[in-house]
């Protein structure tokens, strides 16, 4: 799916690690939620509260998941799943465009 319709946008951006990377929301008819960013290259550890879909829409980043020994490469037109309540880890080797679905 490349657009979205009949959106709820929050205007002020997610910010974290002084600007490296940024998202929008989307919260949808339904009550589901997504997110929008683009992640500069760097390495970063995000914390979760709901299961995320994580869908690598361009760029190429190493991803190190809850319960993994090592990292994993991750380029535009893949994804990966996160679970709940969990820390993960990014190497981000390329600026990298995403779409984070929070999942019930």
């Amino acid at each position: 799916m490349s657009e979205f319709a009949q959106v709820t946008i929050i205007k002020a951006a997610n910010i974290y690690f002084d600007g490296q990377v940024t998202s929008r929301t989307l919260i949808f008819a339904d009550g589901s939620r997504k997110t929008l960013g683009i992640m500069q290259p760097g390495e970063f550890e995000f914390g979760t509260q709901a299961a995320e879909l994580m869908e690598i829409l361009s760029g190429e980043l190493d991803v190190r998941l809850p319960g993994e020994d090592g990292w994993r490469r991750v380029q535009g037109g893949e994804s990966f799943e996160v679970p709940a309540d969990s820390k993960f880890s990014v190497r981000v080797l390329s600026l990298t465009d995403y779409c984070c679905s929070f999942l019930s």
